[in-house]
């Protein structure tokens, strides 16, 4: 397989057909070299050889009402997480400094539940406010199903994107979750974009999806147009049903991440959740086709602290991209 034609139309912004994007996942993995060098092609067209950095908040974790098989904080998970309410303002302003001083470009509130309340989105939406006034810091939310009023909200406060991933293929969604459907998270998505806000929107591989489960929400993204692709892989946690779904290889997640490549050109790919559990030694690859990328850890699982990644980025010979004053250290 000559990879540098599947480049080559993603260069010209042509989608690939079902029958090459195939080709792609499977991949012999004596050809995987050659397959990232051509997803490097594309990402260098248009990010070069730099990587963006983002940094999570859980602001309230656990007692959650849906039942996301992959996801310990739901209805249906009995790992033992931390759990807790919305976090005071105070302490998602100070997420927002230490977002800041890992040199992210974006701080990204999350919080647990089908939706947030009202009050909720006053206590975000004041947070944000107050950390606007401070860092120019961009500010991504993940607060579940959305109307379009409460979209609108976070817009006026400052709120620059909401994340609502996909999560998977729209004819295995219900295998993952029950408590809502793969549309309602589409209606979610065109709420906030109504609201002005950019979009965010991923999924999670690793979950006993097949292929053409894959291909479908890579496909499906392309009718999205996220600004930004959170791309996943699964970490199972113990007391969640997908526990024993540990059949990722760094191969496998490599692949992957190149067909998302080649089918969006010119969208921000992130490494996200699963990072350090699934690719493990062959995380610096992974900037080869994705070009954004998670510091100090997910919602409940760890992750590489900013340093870590500072000097994987470093190793790469690839620079960090931040558009604002890092603050001064004390």
């Amino acid at each position: 397989m000559d990879y540098m034609v599947l480049a080559d139309k993603a260069l010209r912004d042509e989608a690939l057909t079902r029958v090459e994007s195939q080709s792609v996942l499977d991949t012999p993995d004596e050809d995987l070299l050659a397959l990232l060098h051509a997803a490097f092609q594309v990402r260098s067209k248009y990010f070069g050889r730099t990587v963006r950095l983002q940094m999570l908040q859980n602001a309230k974790s656990g007692a959650c009402q849906e039942d996301c098989h992959y996801c310990s904080q739901s209805a249906v998970s009995t790992a033992p997480i931390e759990r807790y309410n919305l976090l005071p303002q105070r302490q998602m302003i100070e997420g927002a400094r230490q977002a800041a001083a890992s040199k992210a470009q974006r701080y990204c509130i999350v919080i647990s539940g089908r939706g947030p309340l009202d009050r909720e989105i006053d206590e975000i939406a004041g947070a944000v406010r107050a950390i606007k006034q401070e860092i120019p810091i961009q500010i991504c939310c993940s607060l579940g199903l959305m109307n379009e009023h409460q979209a609108k909200r976070l817009k006026a406060a400052g709120v620059d994107r909401v994340n609502h991933n996909l999560n998977t293929s729209e004819a295995y969604h219900a295998s993952i979750c029950t408590t809502h459907t793969f549309q309602d998270r589409l209606t979610t998505i065109k709420n906030a974009r109504a609201a002005g806000l950019e979009i965010c929107s991923g999924g999670i591989v690793g979950m006993g999806e097949k292929d053409e489960d894959v291909i479908d929400l890579a496909t499906a993204l392309r009718d999205v147009k996220p600004d930004s692709i959170p791309l996943n892989t699964l970490h199972p946690v113990a007391g969640t049903p997908l526990e024993k779904c540990d059949a990722l290889t760094p191969r496998r997640c490599l692949k992957v991440l190149c067909l998302f490549r080649f089918l969006h050109p010119r969208t921000e790919i992130r490494i996200a959740g699963g990072r350090e559990h699934n690719l493990r030694s062959l995380q610096p690859l992974a900037l080869y086709p994705a070009d954004s990328v998670f510091v100090n850890g997910y919602l409940t699982t760890p992750g590489a602290p900013a340093p870590e990644v500072w000097g994987m980025i470093e190793d790469l010979g690839f620079t960090i991209e931040v558009d604002y004053q890092q603050p001064v250290a004390n």
